[in-house]
């Protein structure tokens, strides 16, 4: 039986009814339902950042159950462990390696505050031609060449995988060359949580990686804001004493114990049934993938519990809101649409209902042009700046992470320029106004 420290510390201090001398301000009151279960660090609960008690205890129990050397609780989404992984990579980078990150393009944006913040510098890899700018995937010999054109070992190389759209970069291959090479694998696995729990585990950690996040809430029942920071046991000791520190040092210090409890409690989930209704959701899914490919949808390659299609997407997902399905992303080349044990069968039926067989076409992929980088990240973004019309900035220097949430990837980075290429990148996706250094 797994034990869930925090639920049974929180639920007995919320039968005891004590007098609430403390934050917060509803003191236990339920004028909305959860206040009782809603506690700060008193005497008992533990110290998000400096966990000796119930957290340090299911926090054990969650690295148990992903195999991993330790993992650690983000109430702040994975956006707070990206900022902590990018601190630990350079504070703790293998010997003889640079503060230098080599990252695939598709990073989520507080990939790049937190570069800006520590000023990390940050080697760009491209997407190939044909793909999309949400998406970046490397093959080995390509990150290879990459790594041997440095004239010193960057501190890490950061993936995400799965990204926005669900592909997956094969992250064993790729661990294996950074490995060999004298660096780091940091994988941003915010969609990938369930990986793990699959018949074949295909969870970052399963595949090599030495550090990475998962938003736990995307795709297993916890409350938004869930996550996990994992270290594989390939990490050295002070890595991973320095965990707590790094991610104190971005998050906020009243983590809500509403989330620390969901996460404490998906834990017992999954040592029980969840990872065979995991494994049911997955087979659902795949069915589901396939009757829409027998009726001529574009059907793209990803991870289990994500449908992709690649299509008019604002299009497509008017159509299915209008039968009552609500998808989680779309642009103008795609929608996706993100799947749980908690959709049901009938769900799925509604799903190819609402979607029918009239396909509507989807243009070509834009190309994703290059940037060319006046700035460092920092400068640019702890810099000045003003606003400009999309149309005027052509020339301009970025001053800004310019890219909505989702998918929260920005096409310009900070410090780079404009071209008339990335204006109409912009302009593709409803753009209307950026930050530029005066």
């Amino acid at each position: 039986m797994v034990s869930t420290p925090i639920y049974d510390f929180v639920s007995s201090y919320a039968r005891s009814s004590p007098s609430r001398f403390h934050v917060p301000g509803h003191k236990g009151t339920p004028l909305l339902g959860p206040e009782p279960l809603d506690l700060t660090e008193v005497t008992g609960a533990d110290d998000l950042y400096a966990p000796e008690g119930i957290i340090a205890e299911s926090q054990r129990v969650a690295a148990s159950l992903f195999g991993t050397a330790a993992t650690f609780y983000s109430a702040e989404g994975s956006s707070l462990c990206v900022r902590a992984m990018v601190r630990l990579l350079l504070d703790h980078r293998p010997c003889g390696a640079s503060r230098t990150i080599l990252a695939a393009r598709n990073v989520h944006r507080s990939f790049v505050s937190a570069a800006a913040l520590l000023d990390a510098e940050v080697t760009w890899l491209y997407p190939a031609v044909g793909d999309s700018a949400l998406s970046c995937l490397l093959s080995p010999d390509a990150l290879d060449r990459a790594l041997s054109d440095l004239s010193t070992p960057p501190a890490a190389v950061w993936v995400t995988s799965p990204d926005y759209l669900g592909a997956m970069q094969d992250v064993s291959a790729l661990a294996e060359v950074c490995h060999r090479r004298g660096t780091r694998l940091a994988v941003d696995n915010a969609h990938g949580a369930y990986l793990h729990f699959l018949t074949d585990p295909r969870h970052p950690m399963d595949l090599g990686a030495d550090i990475c996040c998962d938003s736990a809430h995307k795709t297993l029942p916890v409350l938004t804001g869930g996550a996990y920071l994992h270290l594989s046991r390939r990490c050295p000791a002070d890595m991973i004493g320095d965990v707590s520190s790094a991610l104190s040092l971005f998050g906020s210090s009243s983590p809500s114990y509403l989330i620390l409890t969901s996460l404490d409690l998906v834990n017992a989930a999954l040592a029980s049934d969840l990872p065979e209704q995991l494994r049911q959701a997955r087979d659902r899914t795949e069915g589901t993938k396939a009757s829409m490919a027998q009726e001529g949808w574009p059907v793209c390659p990803s991870d289990p519990l994500r449908i992709t299609l690649q299509t008019d997407g604002p299009a497509v997902a008017r159509r299915l809101r209008d039968s009552g399905v609500v998808s989680e992303y779309a642009d103008p080349d795609h929608v996706v649409l993100m799947v749980s044990p908690a959709n049901s069968p009938e769900d799925h039926s509604t799903l190819l209902n609402a979607l029918g067989r009239d396909v509507p076409p989807a243009p070509p992929l834009p190309p994703v042009p290059r940037a060319t980088s006046v700035l460092t990240l920092r400068e640019a973004l702890l810099g000045p700046r003003k606003t400009v019309r999309i149309d005027d900035a052509v020339g301009c220097i970025c001053a800004g992470i310019s890219a909505a949430c989702p998918p929260a990837v920005p096409p310009v980075m900070p410090g780079e320029r404009f071209s008339e290429e990335h204006i109409s990148l912009f302009r593709r996706f409803g753009t209307e106004t950026v930050s530029v250094v005066p």
